[in-house]
């Protein structure tokens, strides 16, 4: 059995390669988009139909709910996403992608991902990326979902 220290260190080594290779994807971050703009278009991609509750999608991010709306409301003034009434839930809301966001996510999207490639495979052979890919979706198989104070997350 790992001891006390052996995860720390273990957690500490995780967290500081997260900060340093986020730093250097930031500082490249395609123009027009931010960092937490990209985040919603993306979770909204993944997502049948592009769309979702808004309490569904602030599962997916590291913001408090009233953060998540703000944003939604400056996306939706910027015509990259469409607000409605959810229908099974007049009190909840349903924010779609649209046709704009997608086409703003696909341009960022290429760029961001050619960032990430680059930075990864810098550093790790294909063999450690699979591994390391391995070790994280194993992490995560236990995780409880995160509210805004978890840490270590972008």
């Amino acid at each position: 059995m790992n001891s006390r220290r052996d995860a720390v260190d273990a957690w500490e080594a995780l967290y500081r390669a997260q900060v340093a290779v986020l730093r250097h994807i930031r500082s490249e971050f395609p123009e027009g988009v931010t960092f937490t703009d990209y985040d919603v278009l993306f979770n909204l991609s993944r997502q049948p139909g592009r769309r979702s509750r808004i309490r569904d999608l602030n599962k997916h991010l590291l913001l408090s709910q009233p953060s998540v709306s703000r944003l939604v409301d400056r996306l939706a003034a910027r015509g990259l996403v469409a607000k409605a009434s959810d229908p099974d839930d007049a009190r909840g809301t349903v924010v779609e992608l649209t046709q704009a966001g997608w086409e703003l996510f696909r341009r960022a999207g290429i760029q961001h991902s050619r960032v990430i490639a680059e930075r990864m495979s810098s550093a790790l052979t294909d063999e450690e990326l699979a591994e390391l890919a391995r070790l994280t979706n194993k992490l995560r198989q236990g995780e409880e979902p995160a509210g805004p104070e978890g840490a270590g997350r972008a």
